[in-house]
């Protein structure tokens, strides 16, 4: 036996079984359904562009960046030393890092910067990426691409800011005019106190200047309860003015260089997103500028809602895919019992349950970017616009929004717990996912909104639910249990008694039928099996880790590794 001398420590352990850290692979290589979904919904020419930025995500120092941006979170000064109003908010270095990554990429701009088929697609798969890293900088990314069909409503607003939008530079390092910027960011101001989404209850005020009207000067007087990353150099509000509700883009500097009078009262201690910056502010006769029709608010910055809405769903879907893979990476290098934990029959049941709800909001969250693509007529993308996909559009984008975000949170515990004890610990980067999971489902309308959102569409639109039935039956004759599902779908559609009541049964519904419908389309075959068997034909329990005996694991298992 070896003997120890006086003085010397001796060793306790070795440090055995330990996975390795999730680093150093490339986030979009490795992710073989999003690679997939990019070729078929026409964006493959931006594969070099998603490898390269696949390749940047997944290095240790990047994933360093989103860590340190949380652990660090943005600070408010209202005022400087001498005690002059400044209304500043501080961010950490790694914010600014992880910023200037995804204004590089221009996953705030690409669509409009490279107007061709498939630019939402391409800009959305890059999104998924950096979402991977950190989501909190999705929230000025995500409203500063949402905020270019609002802003196209007044053309002389738009041919002002649209350029500094559209910039590859991120400036957010400094106050100062956006016209001394290299580039701009824009946020979002709904909400009151007294409303929330009942936005048609705000009571901030909106008085002329110099005679108002379209594009006109405003003064503006209220407050806004969530008011997004205050950091943003220009802002899309809604406030009454004397024809009703209406929608304002208001600067943090004035024509005259002077900073606007928005006083921020202070930011929210969130449970998650806390890189992010959100608000509470203080208009003291702040100066805007009119975006469409006054009493035209809501269908003006509904433009940008839709827009961010898809975010949404794209946040969502990266969060699910980084849950998955970190799950299955830990499994496949801890053993317990004598062998590896992805080679228990039980986890490997859990593992590729989440993985086939990891694949169904990819495959199609990335299906409802192509519809932002086909919708509108673009000259400059070579498309004339698609009445079938606009109506698709109208209903899939609701319908997406409330189910994959309802699944975030469940996934994201579960895979949390795949990982055990150290799931539970901080630096495993689980606790922050958790609390990450339930923010979608909150921002740009909860989970009631959305379902009430495709009432509103199908009462409306009658169009839009032909639209969404002829998308799902376009697996008709493939798959038995889709069939079924959609006629079951046709019943429920034609019972209006009490469809309040049961819109996110309904909703719900619909969600899986589509999802459904993609796999057996475009998924992998035992991917398609396992979806339909467990979610269609309930051949499985409540929790994950309930697919039926016969579910071709492995398969589903090594398509989601992420072989780091």
């Amino acid at each position: 036996m070896a003997t120890v001398e006086r003085g010397q420590t001796a060793s306790t352990h070795e440090v055995l079984n330990q996975p390795p850290p999730l680093e150093s692979y490339n986030v979009f290589a490795e992710d073989t359904a999003l690679v997939e979904a990019v070729r078929r919904e026409g964006a493959d020419w931006v594969e070099d562009e998603a490898r390269e930025l696949g390749a940047l995500c997944g290095l240790p120092q990047t994933i360093r960046w989103g860590v340190e941006a949380n652990q660090n979170p943005p600070k408010l000064r209202t005022h400087d030393r001498f005690g002059n109003r400044i209304d500043e908010v501080e961010f950490h270095p790694a914010w600014h890092e992880l910023m200037r990554i995804g204004i590089g990429h221009g996953l705030h701009a690409l669509p409009w910067r490279q107007p061709q088929p498939g630019a939402h697609v391409a800009r959305g798969a890059l999104f998924m990426l950096l979402g991977q890293v950190e989501a909190g900088v999705g929230c000025p990314i995500s409203m500063t691409y949402s905020v270019i069909p609002a802003l196209r409503t007044q053309p002389e607003l738009a041919a002002e800011w649209e350029p500094r939008f559209l910039s590859l530079s991120y400036d957010g390092e400094r106050l100062v005019p956006a016209p001394d910027k290299k580039g701009a960011l824009c946020g979002m101001g709904m909400t009151e106190k007294q409303g929330g989404s009942d936005v048609r209850a705000n009571l901030t005020t909106a008085r002329p200047l110099n005679g108002g009207g379209p594009g006109g000067e405003y003064e503006i007087t209220g407050h806004k309860w969530f008011f997004s990353a205050p950091m943003c150099d220009a802002f899309l509000v809604l406030a009454q003015a004397d024809g009703g509700l209406s929608c304002f883009l208001l600067p943090r500097f004035t024509p005259d260089g002077e900073r606007n009078r928005i006083h921020l009262q202070r930011l929210k201690d969130k449970l998650g997103n806390r890189s992010n910056a959100s608000s509470e502010v203080e208009f003291r006769g702040a100066w805007a500028q009119l975006v469409g029709e006054e009493g035209r608010g809501v269908p003006t910055i509904i433009e940008m809602v839709n827009h961010t809405r898809l975010d949404c769903t794209l946040g969502v879907a990266a969060g699910m895919r980084w849950g998955t893979a970190a799950a299955i990476h830990h499994c496949t290098y801890r053993e317990a019992f004598g062998k590896r934990l992805a080679e228990q029959p039980l986890m490997r049941n859990v593992l590729a349950d989440l993985a086939i709800e990891s694949e169904a909001a990819t495959v199609s969250a990335m299906r409802l970017a192509r519809t932002f693509d086909q919708a509108d007529a673009n000259p400059d993308a070579g498309t004339v616009g698609s009445e079938q996909a606009r109506e698709l559009r109208r209903l899939a984008t609701p319908v997406l929004k409330y189910w994959t975000c309802k699944r975030a949170p469940v996934h994201a515990v579960e895979a949390l717990e795949c990982l055990g004890g150290n799931g539970y610990v901080e630096e495993s980067g689980m606790p922050r996912l958790y609390r990450e999971s339930p923010l979608a489902s909150i921002w740009e309308g909860s989970g009631n909104v959305q379902c009430l959102d495709v009432l509103r569409a199908m009462s409306r639109n009658p169009s839009s639910v032909d639209a969404f039935v002829a998308e799902v039956e376009e697996a008709s004759g493939a798959e038995r249990r889709v069939d079924a599902a959609v006629a079951a779908l046709r019943d429920e559609l034609s019972d209006l008694e009490g469809i309040e009541s049961r819109a996110r049964t309904v909703v719900e519904r619909m969600a899986l039928a589509l999802q459904a419908s993609l796999l057996v389309r475009y998924g992998d075959p035992a991917v398609a099996d396992a979806f339909c068997a467990s979610r269609l034909e309930g051949n499985s329990g409540l929790a994950f880790g309930t697919l039926p005996a016969g579910t071709d694991f492995g398969r589903i298992i090594e398509r989601h590794s992420p072989h780091a």
